[in-house]
């Protein structure tokens, strides 16, 4: 099952508890927060509207909403994610980031945290994303290198990701419709002590479940090197 596959993002959003374990590994890091870059990288041009597309459970849209006092709209195909979106207060809706229904040029910024992956049709989503970005407007786009995690794939055996949007050439995508990229580093590590927290990580992804059981119990800590970049595209004016 590939991860831009329309009906296996369906199902990994359905409910919160695959995120939860995906999310529950990341207590002991080193390195800056990539989501304190994306956050930073909205806050610098002082917008007063904001899209997020693919919003998961709302954190980052709250964050921004409260924070910087701006008209914050956010997406998502997972209903129970905007559910949980509009908990936080969110002006969150069901949508598809290849088909946006907003108007040209609507929005100051646009975010795409960990999402274009996703997209099973990855440059008429980079399109969508530059339509509704005003000229002079700015997308930021949160994605991971294709080693993130390298050493928790290797122990648990796992092949090579295959993802179309990655450190290495979301530069090259986002340069087709913006006018002006740059990649803002968030390496670091993540300490991972307990086995089973790994198994629950792998368990929480169809791709990833086989490798759970090929996991070891831990004589020692595994450190993993975090791989995350920060894509910030202008457009132009």
């Amino acid at each position: 099952m590939k991860i831009n596959d329309p009906a296996y993002v369906r199902d990994q959003y359905a409910s919160e508890a695959g995120l939860a374990a995906r999310k529950a590994i990341y207590t002991e890091v080193t390195g800056r927060d990539a989501r304190d870059i994306v956050f930073d990288a909205v806050a610098e041009v002082r917008p007063r509207s904001v899209l997020e597309v693919g919003c998961g459970q709302g954190e980052l849209a709250q964050r921004i909403r409260r924070e910087l006092d701006v008209q914050v709209i956010a997406i998502d195909q997972s209903e129970r994610m905007v559910e949980l979106a509009r908990g936080r207060g969110v002006d969150a809706h069901v949508g598809d980031v290849q088909q946006l229904a907003f108007a040209d040029g609507l929005f100051d910024v646009a975010i795409a945290a960990w999402m274009l992956y996703h997209a099973s049709d990855l440059d008429r989503a980079v399109r969508e994303l530059a339509r509704v970005v005003r000229p002079g407007g700015r997308l930021v786009a949160a994605t991971n290198a294709s080693d993130h995690l390298l050493e928790m794939r290797r122990l648990a055996r796992l092949r090579d990701f295959d993802f179309s949007f990655t450190a290495e050439n979301g530069a090259e995508i986002l340069g087709r419709h913006f006018a002006r990229i740059e990649t803002r580093d968030a390496t670091g590590t993540v300490t991972l002590r307990d086995s089973e927290q790994i198994r629950s990580y792998l368990r929480s992804s169809e791709r990833l479940a086989e490798g759970a059981e090929r996991v070891p119990e831990l004589t020692e800590p595994l450190i993993a090197r975090r791989r995350p970049v920060v894509f910030v595209a202008d457009k132009a004016a």
